[in-house]
């Protein structure tokens, strides 16, 4: 049964866009609210709106809810390649293969980290949405690397707030097209939703802050091997500040990766992988790293490169 609101437009998003400002208000996603204003399920003061108009200050937003989603269930299937590098009461640190989700999500029906773990016997937190109980931090489909996952509830918090607070030294190596210059540096570029293809993301004005640091470990002929740190945790950060200065990692065609190149190192994911962890653990109190080593289309690709 889906119900209506209505609500003021408060004065602190006076001139905001109706997506982000419901997205804001409603606790829902911006996608979510842009196929409500596509249906015609929410109005201005009587007016069906589209996602980008902005809002004034005193008027007042009508919007049809939708219908509450059923809760997604992890399906416990083993998940081949995902190896278990380290756990605990607390932590499961694991491997994650490319073409494995973190967890459950509407439009994906493949395997994911908490339901291989839950196959092969782990416990995890009793703590977070169904679909995501235990889980901290994400890492895409496309990517390889470590994760942890919670194992206990004063884990799941500890770690939640290491995330938040950016306390968490995430380490990525990506192998990018060319050489950057400088060979040691940062990119500090706002990330938001790609302005003329909302499936993908890209540098924006008006986005969220986002911060990466890298520096030169190898260099070939065509590419090089970057060791990457993460200030901020934005969707898809490292592609898309790579791809902003002209070097895309190899074998990312969505960031603008030369298909030729991808194609002759034989990779068809991006070359991106995340290597360490490193955090305060929530059991001892000490600083934990957990490392994960490369998959074999990873290496295999450097090999060629070397030549």
């Amino acid at each position: 049964m889906r119900e209506s609101r209505r609500l003021p437009v408060p004065e602190g998003l006076d001139g905001m866009r109706v997506d982000a400002a419901l997205a804001k208000l409603l606790g829902i996603s911006r996608a979510r609210v842009s196929q409500l204003c596509a249906a015609g399920d929410v109005e201005i003061d009587g007016a069906a709106v589209g996602k980008s108009e902005r809002l004034n200050a005193g008027g007042w937003i009508d919007v049809m809810m939708p219908a509450p989603e059923e809760p997604l269930i992890p399906k416990e299937e083993l998940v081949e390649g995902m190896d278990v590098l380290y756990a605990d009461e607390d932590i499961i640190c694991v491997c994650k293969p490319v073409g494995v989700a973190a967890h459950p999500t509407l439009g994906w029906d493949g395997p994911t980290v908490i339901g291989g773990l839950r196959a092969a016997g782990y416990a995890l937190a009793d703590a977070g949405p169904t679909e995501r109980k235990g889980i901290v931090h994400r890492l895409d489909v496309g990517t390889s690397g470590v994760m942890v996952v919670a194992a206990s509830e004063r884990a799941y918090s500890q770690l939640k707030n290491a995330f938040r607070e950016r306390t968490v030294q995430k380490t990525y190596h990506a192998v990018v097209q060319g050489l950057p210059d400088p060979i040691v540096g940062t990119i500090d570029a706002p990330i938001g939703r790609h302005p003329s293809a909302g499936w993908k993301f890209g540098v924006v004005d008006d986005g969220k802050p986002a911060v990466t640091h890298y520096k030169l470990l190898e260099a070939f002929r065509e590419a090089s091997l970057l060791e990457v740190h993460l200030e901020t945790g934005r969707t898809h950060q490292i592609r898309v500040h790579m791809s902003a200065t002209g070097h895309p990692c190899v074998g990312d065609p969505m960031y603008g990766c030369d298909p030729n190149l991808a194609k002759r190192v034989g990779l068809n994911r991006q070359w991106l992988h995340a290597v360490e962890l490193g955090f305060t653990h929530p059991g001892t109190g000490k600083w934990f790293e957990c490392t994960a080593p490369y998959p074999e289309d990873l290496k295999h690709a450097v090999e060629v490169l070397r030549g």
